[in-house]
C-alpha cells in the first residue's frame, strides 16, 4: 500500500488524480442538501440561545455534595417558575442553574433553597443577572463584523487574484461553512453563547486560508492557459486541487486534533460550557472548510470562469482539437490519458500525464 508521501507526490505530479472539477455537479448537490438541511433544522428546531442572549438569572453552586440535577428542578418547581430551568455541571463539584428573570425576593429564596438542597453554605451559591439587551448588542456587532469581513474579503481577493470569480467562489464557500456549522448547533442543541459567536467568526478566517491556498495554485497552473492547447482551464484547475489536497488534509488534521481534545475535555470531563461552545464551532467549521475549499470553492470558480467568453472559447477549441485528433487516429475507445500522451493534444481532468502535465516555468537567469 502506497504511503501518504507517495500518494501526495503522485497527486502533485499528476500520475494519480481525482476528478474533483469534473464531478462538480455532484459536490454542488451534496453542499446544497447540507445547506437546506441546516436551514430546516434552524426553522423547525431552532437554536438554543444562552442566557447572555435571552436574559435571565443564573445561580452557581460551588462545592455541592452531589451533582444530581433533580434537586435544582424541584427547587424551581416549588417556586412556581413558568420556564423550566437549565441545569448543567461545571467542573467536578459545581452546578450552574439558569432561570427566567427573577426579582430580588425570588432570587434570595432560590439561593437559600439551593444551598439547603445541596448541603452547602448560602455563601457558596452565587447569583447573577444578565439582561437580554447585552445579548442583542453582541448579535448586532457579530452580524456587523460578518458583513464587513465579507466585503473586505471580496475586495482583497478580487485585487489579489485579479478576478471577481475567485472572490465570489470564496464567499460561497464561507457562507456554506457558516450555515452548516449553525445547523449542527441546532441539531445537537448546544447553547449558543458569545463564545460560540467567536468560534463562528474564527472559522471564517480558517476557511478563507484554505481556499486561498487552492486558488493560488489554480492561478499558477492557468497563468498562460489561453496561449496553449494542451489543457482546458478546468483540467489545470483540477490538477491544482490535487496538488494541494495533501497539504489541506495535513493542515486540517494538525488543527483538528487539539480542537477535538478541547471539545472532549470541555464536553465530557470538565463540563465547561465555554470550552465546549467554542470548540464545537471550531471543530465543525475547520472540518467543513477543508471540504469546501476542495469541493465547493474551486468547482464554483471553474463554473463561473467557464461562463466567460475567452475561457469558454478556449475550452471549446481544446476539446474540438482533441476530438479531431482522436477521430483522425481512429482511437475512439482507447484510454483517455494514453490518447492525450500519444497525440500531444492535452490532458483530461482525472487522467493527468505526470510531470509532462505540469505548467512550464521560465528559468531565471543565473
Amino acid at each position: 500500500m502506497a504511503s501518504l508521501a507517495t500518494i501526495g507526490n503522485e497527486l502533485y505530479t499528476g500520475k494519480r488524480s481525482v476528478d474533483f472539477i469534473g464531478r462538480r455537479r455532484t459536490w454542488f448537490a451534496i453542499a446544497g442538501a447540507l445547506v437546506v438541511a441546516s436551514l430546516l433544522l434552524l426553522g423547525l428546531k431552532g437554536l438554543n440561545p444562552g442566557i447572555e442572549f435571552r436574559g435571565g438569572s443564573q445561580f452557581t453552586i460551588s462545592g455541592a455534595s452531589t451533582l444530581d440535577q433533580q434537586p435544582a428542578y424541584d427547587v424551581l418547581e416549588e417556586l412556581g417558575s413558568d420556564e423550566p430551568p437549565r441545569v448543567s455541571e461545571v467542573g467536578n463539584d459545581s452546578l450552574r442553574v439558569q432561570t427566567a428573570e427573577l426579582d430580588d425576593e425570588q432570587t434570595q429564596q432560590v439561593q437559600e433553597a439551593l444551598a439547603e438542597a445541596y448541603d452547602v453554605p448560602a455563601g457558596d451559591v452565587t447569583s447573577t443577572f444578565v439582561g437580554p439587551t447585552w445579548g442583542s448588542n453582541v448579535t448586532a456587532k457579530a452580524l456587523q463584523g460578518l458583513v464587513i469581513f465579507l466585503v473586505l474579503v471580496s475586495v482583497v481577493m478580487a485585487a489579489y487574484f485579479r478576478t471577481w470569480t475567485m472572490s465570489v467562489a470564496a464567499i460561497v464557500a464561507l457562507l456554506h461553512d457558516l450555515v452548516v456549522t449553525v445547523g449542527v448547533y441546532a441539531l445537537v442543541g448546544f447553547e449558543v453563547t458569545p463564545a460560540s459567536v467567536i468560534g463562528f467568526l474564527t472559522i471564517l478566517g480558517y476557511s478563507l486560508y484554505d481556499t486561498v491556498v487552492v486558488f493560488d495554485k489554480v492561478r499558477e497552473n492557468n497563468v498562460n492557459v489561453l496561449n496553449q492547447r494542451r489543457r482546458t482551464y478546468a483540467e489545470a484547475a483540477n490538477l491544482a486541487v490535487n496538488q494541494t489536497l495533501v497539504r489541506s488534509i495535513n493542515t486540517s488534521v494538525v488543527g483538528l486534533l487539539p480542537v477535538a481534545s478541547v471539545l472532549f475535555v470541555g464536553a465530557f470531563l470538565l463540563g465547561a460550557g465555554t470550552l465546549r461552545d467554542i470548540a464545537l464551532a471550531l471543530f465543525v467549521g475547520m472540518l467543513l472548510s477543508t471540504w469546501s475549499s476542495v469541493f465547493i470553492a474551486a468547482p464554483v470558480e471553474v463554473e463561473l470562469r467557464e461562463r466567460r467568453g475567452p475561457i469558454a472559447r478556449h475550452t471549446r477549441s481544446v476539446l474540438a482539437a482533441r476530438a479531431k485528433a482522436r477521430a483522425a487516429h481512429g482511437e475512439e475507445n482507447v484510454n483517455l490519458s494514453a490518447t492525450a500522451e500519444d497525440l500531444g493534444v492535452g490532458v483530461v481532468a482525472g487522467h493527468h500525464l505526470g510531470v509532462t502535465a505540469q505548467p512550464k516555468r521560465k528559468r531565471g537567469r543565473r
